[in-house]
């Protein structure tokens, strides 16, 4: 009997000791946590928000329903790319960087309500449809998309390839709504297409920023050398309509040009946000002259390439202010299949400039002209970019405002002469160097980015010490 009660003491006495020490150390994890404990007053408002949601609202809600549109809603208000991925979402995340995904082709925002267009992708439906960077989509077939989340809007655009959507678009400088017809299709990016504009001159475009952008990039190369019979004697580089992607892309790309030297830094809370990436020495086209393309829709991981090169001076940028999104994403997946994507840093350009809500000013402004067959030969278009999104990250160089240096304007007139003999003779010399080169009619920055290039070229060339041929034959010197 004794015994028993001995046992049930010492029982007690473990019980007591055990409580102790976890109560104990529930008060110091208290202590060590409470500057990041959840807000009591401010879950006692959410926890009576879902109570009235559940019980006075016209129509049933399920529980999962409304966490999860919680959910997105604390993550959408942070930033514009701070997102909550479902499983079909998380699907397409990883499908779509490694450069396969169902849909129309086109990189989307969402802006007061409504979708806007960032870039078309080459060679897709939204692309061959003649969709631009800045378009604001506001009604799908007949559903208006006012009041939709982005998530809703992209599976009404998704949807068996051959099937046809209508949008109804607006465009800056239209005096009216218009509608675009398009055929859904299995989106198949290449990310890296080459070919040779000239004998000596390359042109690479990177359409996308995917898990073997650098390899294809590296082979298409190859690919001009051998075409060309002999090295290039400048590429150019097209990043124009270039949404982003994959980091290590853009670092690959980058160092591909470079021999040495910091090629971008991330810097945020904390200490895993906290990279830096340097360049390794080799420059796969031997230091020719490289001129990069740029223009509104270019943004993220196309704005590190081309922050890397300009700063390094390794490359000429041509062409429009680009899109500003200096910032980082991380995907935190929660399990197997639902993620959530987080702003977790700032990347900063090798000089520590961040290009979040500014972007990269080009050397040379060059405008999107039409040759011939276009009403409108100027953008009537506002550029949309990272600053005009709501709840944009500030830059933390300044206020967000461009550089105070302006670029010179290749593409504006010179003033008006009042000699309208020669004003006639310098406009039919102009089409005749037109008529001479349909790449003008084609892609005029990228008929002016090929003259810039042989400049450099031809500058670089005549700065060459010039090679002296000294024999000896018998003292004498030949």
């Amino acid at each position: 009997m004794h015994t028993r009660y001995r046992v049930l003491a010492g029982t007690m006495a473990g019980v007591l000791i055990g409580v102790t020490t976890s109560i104990s150390l529930n008060v110091f994890a208290f202590r060590q946590t409470i500057e990041n404990s959840p807000p009591l007053d401010e879950l006692q408002q959410f926890s009576e928000v879902y109570t009235r949601i559940k019980e006075n609202y016209v129509e049933e809600v399920k529980d999962k329903d409304l966490m999860t549109n919680a959910i997105r809603g604390m993550l959408s208000n942070l930033d514009p790319h701070s997102a909550y991925l479902d499983e079909e979402e998380f699907k397409e995340l990883q499908v779509g960087t490694s450069g396969e995904f169902g849909g129309l082709g086109i990189e989307v925002g969402m802006e007061d309500g409504f979708v806007k267009v960032i870039s078309p992708i080459d060679d897709t439906p939204a692309q061959k449809a003649g969709l631009q960077a800045g378009d604001l989509i506001i009604r799908l077939d007949e559903t208006p998309v006012k009041g939709m989340t982005l998530n809703d809007a992209v599976k009404l655009m998704r949807g068996k390839p051959g099937s046809n959507i209508d949008l109804m678009i607006v465009r800056e400088g239209k005096d009216k709504p218009f509608k675009v017809s398009l055929k859904r299709d299995i989106i198949q990016v290449k990310s890296v297409k080459q070919r040779l504009l000239e004998p000596g001159y390359g042109y690479v475009r990177i359409t996308s920023f995917q898990a073997k952008t650098t390899e294809s990039l590296l082979e298409g190369i190859e690919t001009l050398k051998k075409e060309n019979k002999d090295k290039l004697r400048g590429l150019v580089l097209d990043l124009r309509n270039n949404p982003g992607g994959v980091l290590n892309a853009a670092v690959g790309v980058s160092d591909a040009f470079l021999e040495s030297g910091k090629i971008v830094y991330t810097e945020g809370r904390v200490e895993d946000a906290k990279m830096e990436y340097s360049a390794n020495k080799g420059d796969a086209i031997d230091n020719a002259p490289i001129v990069v393309l740029v223009n509104q829709g270019s943004a993220s991981a196309s704005e590190i390439v081309a922050g890397a090169l300009k700063d390094h001076k390794r490359a000429l940028i041509v062409g429009q202010k680009t899109f500003g999104k200096g910032s980082v994403q991380t995907v935190l997946q929660l399990d197997e299949k639902t993620a959530v994507k987080l702003t977790t840093a700032r990347y900063f350009t090798p000089s520590g400039r961040s290009i979040q809500a500014e972007g990269i000013m080009p050397d040379i402004e060059l405008k999107a002209l039409k040759v011939k067959g276009e009403e409108e030969t100027d953008d009537t278009l506002d550029p949309v970019s990272e600053a005009n999104l709501s709840k944009h990250l500030s830059n933390p160089n300044g206020t967000d405002k461009t550089e105070s240096k302006p670029a010179e304007k290749a593409s504006e007139s010179a003033p008006a002469k009042t000699d309208e003999k020669a004003d006639e003779k310098t406009d039919k010399a102009i089409e005749a160097d037109k008529a001479k080169s349909p790449l003008a009619e084609d892609d005029y920055q990228l008929f002016e980015a090929l003259n810039i290039l042989k400049g450099m070229d031809l500058v670089q060339t005549r700065l060459k010490p010039e090679a002296t041929t000294v024999e000896a034959d018998k003292g004498k010197v030949m």
